[in-house]
């Protein structure tokens, strides 16, 4: 009987994709992976640390395996990820239970840490791969052709690490320096995954539209690249980054039916000062320039985006400011968060003088303010035609299936005999919160290039 191996992922989609590589890792070396961690044999929880709230997360969940570990004292447990790469020992210090600890740079090597916990170690592994070149193919060789596909969708990393130093973020700390991979190494990976089901891929990165693996060759002819592949109907990104957005980036959007209608854009502040304090390297009427220039070729773009209030030295008037960017872009969606001190950040130094109350005051100001523009927004798809990939059953009708649209809008579809994977043309009849409901029409047009 093979074992059984749980990873509990913690973060963004970057998470996600290092948690899959650790599945196939796993299942390299004769496990399955399973849903119940009451079952595992080893239970891996892949951490996020870009604020202090999924961090208490991590120990609270590590808190709840102990019962388990002092059932079954052979149970492996492991810490990976951002946490792990910013507390490293310590972790093993705080909790008995952990048998290894290990950076986004090290999961690779887990069957060699698996086999130094069965021989009565405990494991910290947290160096940095060698990132003297700037252009480095991270993923190995031989796991290429590994990749996994998760329903219709895969996600590629294309870069990693982060050279951008936002004052607020640790991600620098958690996850390196800036490397690029080889555009020859990742369009075999995108073909792979496209082989092995995948419909949709998304393109990671830290700064994702930062990638260049020469002078020539940047994240533009890399996205024009995979729009193309044949059997592809969508690519998505994230996160890029303002400062590297570009209009030819936004024409390429527009020629290419592939890239979706879809972009994620941090702005983070609507107050210049803050923005600078932040060390955004924008301003926001640059900002605003290059979404408008986006609006006017993609006319139907959904637009979505991160924020943080209560900043060091925010006022009453740096906040309006952001509620005034809100009103004017009109995201479809924003994650909206309460700033929080990360260790080893240059804003730990500023004093974090914004009292926690008119944190929890502004938040709550962003939120009802996008509640009433995602209220207006969605009432305006009532009797739109979308193109939605469905990509699974609903979970209690009969004859119904879910999907996402174009802009990452999840759908329900009535009628049509449908399977995961189709491209199919639906009109909307109804919204409610943040899902959409619609009549199947018929099946879509090949993807046209």
């Amino acid at each position: 009987m093979k074992e059984k191996a749980y990873i509990r992922t913690f973060g963004c989609q970057m998470n996600e994709h290092d948690s899959f590589q650790m599945m196939s890792v796993l299942k390299k070396e004769g496990y399955t992976i399973t849903d119940n961690p009451e079952e595992a044999s080893v239970i891996l929880v892949n951490t996020c640390s870009v604020r202090h709230n999924p961090e208490n997360k991590v120990y609270s969940l590590l808190g709840t395996l102990r019962d388990q570990k002092k059932s079954n004292p052979d149970l492996i447990i492991g810490v990976a990820g951002c946490v792990a790469q910013q507390e490293g020992e310590s972790i093993l210090r705080r909790e008995k239970v952990v048998d290894m600890v290990f950076g986004p740079d090290n999961f690779f090597r887990l069957p060699e840490m698996l086999n130094s916990v069965r021989n009565g170690e405990r494991v910290c592994e947290t160096k940095w791969m060698p990132r003297q070149r700037k252009i480095q193919n991270f993923i190995p060789e031989e796991w290429i052709d590994c990749g996994h596909v998760e329903g219709v969708k895969a996600y590629i990393a294309i870069t990693k690490g982060c050279n951008n130093m936002c004052t607020f973020c640790i991600v620098p700390t958690t996850r390196g320096r800036e490397v690029s991979r080889e555009h020859t190494n990742i369009l075999r990976e995108a073909r792979s995954l496209i082989k092995n089901g995948a419909k949709e891929i998304w393109l990671l990165g830290q700064n994702v539209n930062s990638y260049r693996s020469s002078a020539e060759y940047r994240f533009m002819h890399l996205l024009d690249d995979i729009s193309q592949i044949n059997g592809l109907h969508r690519v998505r990104f994230t996160s890029p980054h303002p400062k590297d957005w570009n209009n030819d980036l936004s024409d390429l959007m527009s020629a290419r039916k592939t890239i979706c209608n879809h972009l994620h854009l941090p702005f983070q502040a609507g107050s210049d000062r803050i923005l600078d304090m932040m060390r955004r390297n924008h301003r926001l009427d640059e900002y605003l320039d290059k979404i408008n220039y986006l609006k006017s070729v993609v006319p139907d773009v959904e637009l979505t985006t991160d924020l943080i209030v209560g900043f060091p030295t925010e006022t009453e008037e740096d906040f309006e400011l952001t509620l005034k960017a809100l009103r004017e872009v009109r995201f479809s969606q924003v994650y909206s968060f309460k700033y929080s001190p990360r260790p080893g950040t240059v804003a730990t130094a500023l004093p974090d003088d914004v009292p926690r109350e008119v944190k929890e005051e502004r938040l709550a100001r962003v939120i009802a303010l996008q509640d009433e523009i995602n209220r207006e927004n969605m009432a305006a798809y009532t009797t739109t035609v979308q193109e939605v990939l469905i990509d699974g059953a609903h979970p209690k009708l009969r004859n119904v299936m879910n999907g996402r649209t174009d802009g990452y809008r999840p759908i329900s579809v009535f009628g049509g005999d449908l399977e995961c994977g189709d491209l199919v043309l639906a009109k909307v009849n109804h919204a409610k919160g943040h899902w959409l409901y619609a009549d199947y029409l018929e099946s879509a047009a090949s993807v046209a290039v």
